[in-house]
């Protein structure tokens, strides 16, 4: 049986993967809002790797390549491919890549929506669609029997991985599998030796089912930051301090407790019709040689960015504009995927 290796975050990249807004999804009607940040995320990205973009069609093809021209992007940075999308959120309809050997294989999970909650038969087959443009140069690709999404699961590149029961467990992903069931699976796909559950924690407005990358990062083997919350009205303090017992429990692989750095709680965000946004500083993307950090126009951003740069001292830190993005419920780390060296030509 082969023996896979999931490399963390942190590993060297050769792209970034994003799935482009459009006028037929859920964001036509803030599109004039959002298109700037994910001009800022591309741009950011392409200082220091490759983007890889995916656009709904041949003219939005078009008109994405204007916007980041005129953006002043270095376009020799930036791959363009026009694939049919529903949504936005390529961290959970994108691959995830591991090694195999050390040659880099694509993992195509299948994607449902978070659990049959939106239309997803677009976003389904992004990955396959790309792989057949050449967008992944030559890495194989394999269509695997499980559905999982990216943002649902952290890897430390030494054989741990952290997730939530909340969203792996969720009955309309993989009902056929229990805990132990869908753990085994885990260890088979991506070559870990473990796996760290946490069981406590959400963000009102999250549809996700608790992806682990709005709670709890990790930074390095022995790092997690993490969402805290200190305010006992606000309606999250009692799970996000359950959920901070339960990583102050856990323990790295050689017995030692983590290094646990918490994430500032900004003020409550609200949408037109009065419904919380779930903005949190732990949708921070890692790539070559920075970190990209979502910040939403709140007193907190400051003290986010550097409790973040505390936990990566030889990256830049890098706050980007996305209080657009949770409008639809996500954030920064959610709209991307990495894609590690050697893959993306």
């Amino acid at each position: 049986m082969p023996q896979y290796f999931l490399p963390p975050e942190w590993a060297p990249q050769s792209a970034v993967q994003l799935t482009w807004p459009h006028a037929e999804g859920d964001w036509a009607p803030h599109l004039a809002l959002v298109e700037p940040s994910f001009v800022e995320i591309a741009r950011q990205i392409s200082l220091r790797e490759r983007v890889l973009i995916a656009c709904n069609g041949a003219d939005h093809l078009a008109h994405v390549r204007a916007l980041l021209t005129r953006a002043g992007m270095a376009m020799a940075q930036v791959r363009l491919f026009a694939v049919p999308s529903n949504d936005t959120w390529a961290r959970d309809h994108g691959p995830i890549t591991v090694l195999d050997g050390g040659r880099p294989l694509l993992l195509d999970f299948g994607f449902n929506g978070w659990g049959l909650k939106y239309r997803a038969n677009l976003d389904n087959q992004i990955t396959r669609r790309l792989h057949g443009l050449g967008a992944f140069g030559d890495a194989p690709l394999r269509t695997m029997g499980l559905i999982l999404e990216g943002g649902g699961i952290e890897s430390d590149g030494a054989g741990t991985l952290l997730t939530t029961s909340q969203c792996l467990l969720s009955p309309n992903r993989n009902p056929h599998l229990d805990q132990a069931g869908l753990e085994a699976e885990l260890r088979r796909c991506f070559g870990v030796e473990r796996v760290l559950w946490l069981h406590h924690g959400y963000l009102a407005g999250d549809d996700t089912d608790s992806h682990v990358d709005t709670l709890a990062r990790l930074c390095d083997p022995q790092t997690i930051a993490y969402v805290r919350c200190d305010d006992p009205a606000d309606e999250h303090y009692a799970e996000l301090q359950a959920m901070e017992a339960e990583l102050r429990a856990f323990r790295t692989a050689d017995g030692q407790p983590y290094r646990l750095v918490p994430l500032p709680w900004p003020a409550p965000k609200f949408d037109a019709e009065g419904e919380r946004l779930p903005a949190t500083y732990a949708n921070f993307l890692i790539i070559n040689g920075a970190v990209l950090v979502p910040t939403y126009d709140d007193p907190k951003d400051a003290e986010a960015l550097a409790a973040l740069a505390a936990c990566f001292p030889e990256r830049e830190i890098v706050g980007v504009p996305c209080a657009p993005l949770i409008l639809q419920f996500g954030s920064l780390h959610c709209v991307t995927m990495q894609i590690p060296q050697g893959v993306v030509p």
